[in-house]
């Protein structure tokens, strides 16, 4: 099945399949492979360093890819935009904050500019901003996110598109980690979904074997959405982005406690050194609810495909 919507248009791809911009894990090797097999893969910029993304997008070779960036942390070395702008990506992928001092420069490079947003609110000010992409991302994502949950959220968000009059196209994140995934949010008013997780556990990604052998072991039960490990590492993020990974003795520990956190430099400093030492008792694993739906860990290509496969199945449905 061919899924021809405003989003692959839009990009030139084949299938309404993003890649979502990990920060560390999504190198260029994975964007690649995710963009052969015919979605967009994108180069997770995060906070990196600006000689790692351009190590990344060396590594995606001759393969049309795109970048994302965490805003808050790229207005702390804006120049970092510049290095992923001299490899003229298909699109620049903004998310929490404020982007509105990177889109012009994006823009006029020709470069499409995608804004992910968690709320109706964050959707407005991405329309006024003149996003080319929207992103609905709810709560059940892996990594950073904020409360709402994906499936009021998508047609909510399709609708504030509807009435601005614009023709932006809308796509789906969080919790979505096969085809009837894609289909479910093909069927919400999406134009294709933006998935973590899933790639997040491909033999392309940059993840610790060890890191993805729990994903793959655990479920979406053993996922809690908390501030303790960013304030465990020093994080600054924004207080209303939380990160959802896999329990651990760290937040066994320490959500709920939050405050005490923040103060306990001894816990801190512990916490600092498990994360240098991958010590997965204490550190991250970043992971959405999705989870219940990955059982082995596979080229990205191929997870593409069985997206694919999965929701032309769900859309052949007959219910009776």
């Amino acid at each position: 099945m061919t899924l021809h919507t405003r989003l692959t248009k839009r990009l030139g791809i084949r299938h309404p399949i993003l890649q979502a911009p990990m920060g560390s894990t999504a190198g260029g090797a994975l964007a690649a492979a995710v963009s052969a097999a015919g979605g967009l893969g994108l180069i997770g910029g995060g906070g990196a360093p600006a000689d790692w993304v351009e190590q990344q997008f060396v590594a995606a070779g001759n393969q049309r890819v795109g970048c994302g960036f965490i805003t808050w942390r790229l207005a702390e070395q804006p120049s970092v935009l510049d290095v992923a702008l001299r490899h003229s990506p298909v699109a620049i992928m903004f998310s929490f904050g404020d982007a509105s001092p990177f889109i012009p420069k994006v823009k006029e490079r020709g470069i499409l500019v995608i804004c992910q947003v968690q709320s109706l609110m964050m959707a407005r000010c991405v329309i006024d901003l003149g996003a080319d992409i929207i992103v609905a991302q709810g709560a059940e994502a892996g990594g950073h996110g904020s409360q709402r949950t994906t499936l009021p959220l998508v047609p909510a968000v399709v609708d504030q598109v509807k009435r601005s009059g614009r023709e932006v196209p809308v796509v789906g994140a969080g919790g979505i980690a096969d085809g009837r995934g894609l289909a479910a949010a093909l069927m919400l008013g999406a134009d294709g979904v933006l998935i973590g997780t899933r790639f997040h556990v491909s033999e392309e990604s940059l993840a610790s074997d060890a890191a993805k052998a729990r994903i793959v072991s655990a479920n979406g039960d053993a996922t809690v959405r908390t501030r303790v490990f960013d304030i465990g590492r020093g994080a600054a993020w924004p207080l209303e982005f939380t990160g959802r990974g896999l329990a651990n003795s760290f937040t066994d520990a320490w959500h709920g406690r939050e405050a005490e956190l923040w103060n306990d430099t001894i816990a801190r400093a512990q916490y600092n050194h498990a994360f240098e030492a991958s010590d997965l008792d204490t550190a991250v694993v970043w992971a959405g609810e999705g989870i219940d739906l990955i059982g082995k860990i596979e080229p990205a290509g191929a997870i593409v495909q069985g997206i694919m496969a999965g929701a032309e199945a769900a859309l052949a449905q007959r219910f009776n």
